[in-house]
This record gives C-alpha cells, structure tokens and sequence, in this order.
C-alpha cells in the first residue's frame, strides 16, 4: 500500500486514503468486525500509531470510511439524475437504479454500507439525514406515497440481497428493476 515508514516522505492525506481504503476492503470483504485498528494498520503499512494520528478510533475510522461510501453514493446517484430525462419519480428511478447497478455486478460497498447501518448509531442517523436531505431536495417530483413504496422495495430486495447466501439462487433481477422503474412514471 504505503512505502514503509523510514522511507516514506510525510504525506499524510496519502497515508489517511490508504487507512480508509484498507478499513472499506477489510468491510467489504469480511465485515465490520474484521475492521480492527490493528489490521488496518498493518494492511496500510504504517503503524498502530500513524493510524491514531489520523483516527483517534475505531470509531472514528468506521464514521470516516461511512462518510467517503456516502459522498460515493451522492455520486452514483447524481450520474443517474443526469442520465434520466427528468420528471415524476426522478430522485426514486435514480436511486433504484443505483442500487440495483450495484447488485448486477454482485460485488458492492453497500453490502458494508447496509450493515453498519442496521448496527451503529452514528451511521443510522446519517443515513436517515441523507434520504431526508434528498427527499427535500426532490420534494417536486418525488413526494408521494407511490414513489415511498418503491423506494421502500428497492430497499428490501437490498437487504434481501445481502443477507441472501452467496450459493443460493437470486431473483430475476432485470424483471424486479423494470417493474420497480415503471412504478415511478405518474
């Protein structure tokens, strides 16, 4: 990851990326408990210490990690708003559409994501600030108990998802978007 510490010139933003990078592949690998602050030090390649320079916690380095998957997400979701031709259900299609571009490839940081949401305060909390935040800001065209339901859909074939084991057999995922998206046209 990082060069050693004796040959490595102080570059703390580096260091503080490769932190958040280890801790998001060690979550998304093997879960939230496998995120321990030794590990990630290690797979950084600085020390127990450096990473306390950047994290006073594991805490503070799950909030960290939870934070960059949110502004990944804010991405995704507007290159999806750009892409939509606009009107009724526009904030709902992106948003479907996000989350099921993501179980297509079978391989998401939401898998993560979704867990520590169900188990930390502080994550819970910015996730239900960050739909509201968005429900605001798309009241116009995405108010409306239809597009609450489609919403609330998509979350559970989400969480279907990732809790589903990996060696059973999933739904037609093509169908189940399709008809999650003609459910958002007024």
């Amino acid at each position: 990851m990082v060069d050693s510490p004796r040959n490595r010139k102080k570059q703390p933003d580096v260091v503080r990326q490769a932190l958040l990078d280890c801790a998001t592949k060690l979550a998304l690998e093997h879960g939230l408990a496998a995120v321990s602050l030794q590990a990630v030090a290690s797979a950084a390649g600085v020390t127990k210490g450096g990473l306390f320079h950047h994290f006073p916690n594991k805490q503070a380095l799950i909030e960290a990690v939870f934070d960059g998957m949110m502004e990944n997400l804010d991405r995704e979701i507007d290159q999806e708003l750009e892409r939509d031709k606009g009107g009724h259900g526009t904030f709902t299609r992106a948003y479907v559409r996000t989350l099921f571009a993501d179980r297509a490839l079978n391989k998401s940081p939401w898998s993560a994501q979704t867990m520590t949401v169900l188990a930390d305060p502080y994550s819970k909390s910015l996730w239900h600030k960050w739909m509201n935040d968005r429900l605001i800001k798309h009241a116009e065209t995405d108010a409306g108990m239809r597009l609450e339901i489609v919403r609330l859909a998509a979350d559970g074939a989400w969480l279907a998802h990732v809790l589903r084991p990996d060696n059973q057999a999933t739904p037609d995922d093509t169908a189940l978007l399709q008809e999650l998206i003609e459910l958002t046209k007024g």
